[in-house]
């Protein structure tokens, strides 16, 4: 499963070998349709088009395309993306963001309300029960209530993951739902909420950072959720197997009450760096640094990292987030939006070109090959080329899934590589 990283944040990252292979065929929603907004789950991609209504495609299956079925979209002609319908989200409301999980969805509406749809054994949707929504009639629209927060609370940014959903409200506080079996809701145990009656709304309590500290922006992966602070500061909580909360340890962090977020030391990201941005992948944490530099930390396998290497950072064994050096991205190239996949990261560039590394399989890094990239020297920097978006095309967006990529282009059109099994 993975990631996600919700759409691309900007101050970015990206990489692959010096092969070029053109990224062909942009995928077509409806005539004279352009995108803003796209994000990648598991098996399907959600885009949010100039009008801010809401398209999904891939694999269908509890209704993670909110349709009101389970049937692929964008698999045949029969079911393809131009012919199937915006999604409904309630009378007159539009989207602002959207995010893709493992299953599940959600959207950031115009009246800064939030509707989840797709897989919710987990309570993923928050809406108090673990039903599916968006797999059959009647489900979409008005009959799909929007989250609780509590009174007067909206959310002002929306981030999935795996099996969990977070958001940040108009206090700056941050609250959490679905699974929890690792402490990825923040909450010092491992109690899943949003399952149940009275878990929402008051009843769901916000995230408690270190004393004075607010969150200025939030990712979620796989079962790990991270916050960029008011400060600039990160921390990150849940499952931390590989290092990826950058903490030099394996242990947890908001599984127990010895495991408060609130207790937790901010990640070092180096001498005197702070971080603009983050992306959270299914092992792996990547941020964008205040010099415009990235690192990554967690699962080092396939080369996500862009260390060129398959060690892991941050777990203790051997390098620490501090001591990591910032990714090659190309003589003289930063980054201004990054993005972590399953097993692979992507980033665009300070000149709109995207680089992409780590696992290959399906043709996800866009290189015309299904090589990994990034776990060998001489991989990255300039020896990883930008991938090829077509004749004088850059990009905009770049949102990274389980096994396939999609980027947003500089005029509005949208191209998806990688795994095409679903649509």
């Amino acid at each position: 499963m993975v990631l996600f990283t919700t759409l691309a944040i900007f101050v970015g990252i990206l990489g692959v070998r010096s092969a070029r292979a053109d990224v062909a065929g942009g995928v077509s929603t409806a005539t004279s349709t352009r995108m803003r907004f796209v994000t990648t789950g598991d098996a399907h991609t959600c885009v949010v088009l100039d009008d801010y209504g809401v398209r999904c495609f891939g694999l269908g299956s509890e209704g993670r395309l909110g349709s009101g079925a389970t049937a692929n979209i964008g698999d045949s002609t029969l079911r393809s993306v131009a012919s199937s319908a915006a999604i409904g989200l309630g009378l007159r409301r539009t989207a602002r963001a959207i995010a893709a999980g493992s299953a599940h969805t959600c959207a950031l509406l115009d009246d800064w309300s939030v509707k989840c749809w797709g897989y919710n054994a987990d309570g993923q949707l928050g809406i108090g029960v673990t039903d599916s929504r968006g797999d059959s009639s009647s489900e979409m629209d008005d009959a799909l209530p929007a989250v609780d927060f509590g009174a007067g609370r909206t959310a002002t940014q929306i981030a999935v993951g795996g099996h969990h959903s977070c958001a940040l409200l108009n206090n700056s506080d941050v609250k959490c739902w679905g699974r929890n079996s690792v402490g990825q809701l923040g909450y010092g145990d491992t109690v899943n909420r949003g399952d149940g009656p009275n878990e929402m709304g008051s009843n769901l309590l916000a995230v408690e950072f270190p004393s004075g500290r607010s969150a200025r922006s939030i990712v979620a992966g796989a079962s790990h959720t991270c916050a960029l602070l008011d400060n600039a500061t990160v921390i990150c909580w849940g499952a931390n197997e590989y290092g990826q909360l950058g903490q030099n340890s394996v242990v947890a962090i908001g599984d127990s009450p010895s495991t408060r977020v609130k207790d937790t030391t901010p990640i070092n990201l180096g001498t005197g760096r702070t971080a603009l941005a983050l992306a959270a992948g299914d092992g792996h944490t990547c941020a964008i640094l205040d010099n415009s530099s990235v690192k990554c930390w967690g699962d080092g396998s396939q080369g996500r990292l862009g260390n060129e290497s398959t060690d892991s950072i941050g777990d203790g064994s051997a390098q620490s987030v501090a001591d990591a050096t910032a990714i090659s991205l190309g003589s003289g190239r930063t980054a201004i939006a990054i993005t972590a996949g399953g097993s692979h990261t992507c980033a665009i560039l300070d000149n709109s070109l995207v680089k992409c590394w780590g696992e290959g399989t399906d043709g996800r890094l866009g290189y015309g090959s299904q090589n990994s990239l990034g776990d060998s020297s001489s991989e990255m920097g300039d020896s990883l080329s930008a991938i090829n978006l077509g004749s004088g095309r850059t990009a905009i967006a770049v949102s990274a899934g389980a096994q396939h990529t999609c980027a947003v282009l500089d005029d509005a059109t949208l191209k998806c590589w990688g795994k095409g099994t679903n649509g």
